[in-house]
């Protein structure tokens, strides 16, 4: 019975396969592809930990940000940068704050 996945999967995927007796198609994707394939992947990769709450979902979020990181010639230490950054200005989530609204005072 074939199964179609038409989606980007890690490098040692196809040799599973094989191990495991079976056959697959496969091709290597051009740049731009693989970019609409990673954005493709995260979202993937996102909804399977929001529906089940492992945190081995995570880790595969995070070799998609790399792997994206990566495409973009993004170092892991700038990427980290940007993070500290991003806490210094407006903070972490440590505090769990939950907003509910804003009022414009000019009203």
């Amino acid at each position: 019975m074939k199964k179609i996945y038409n989606k980007l999967v890690r490098d040692k995927i196809p040799e599973i396969i094989r191990k495991d007796n079976k056959s697959c198609s496969i091709r290597i994707l051009d740049d731009e592809e693989f970019l609409i394939s990673l954005n493709a992947k995260l979202q993937e990769e996102v909804n399977e930990y929001l529906e089940s709450n492992d945190v081995c979902e995570l880790a595969d979020i995070e070799e998609v940000i790399k792997a994206i990181l990566e495409y973009k010639n993004i170092s892991t230490q700038d990427f980290e940068k940007i993070r500290l950054e991003k806490v210094s200005k407006r903070g972490s989530f440590k505090k769990k704050i939950f907003l509910e609204s804003v009022n414009d005072n000019n009203d």
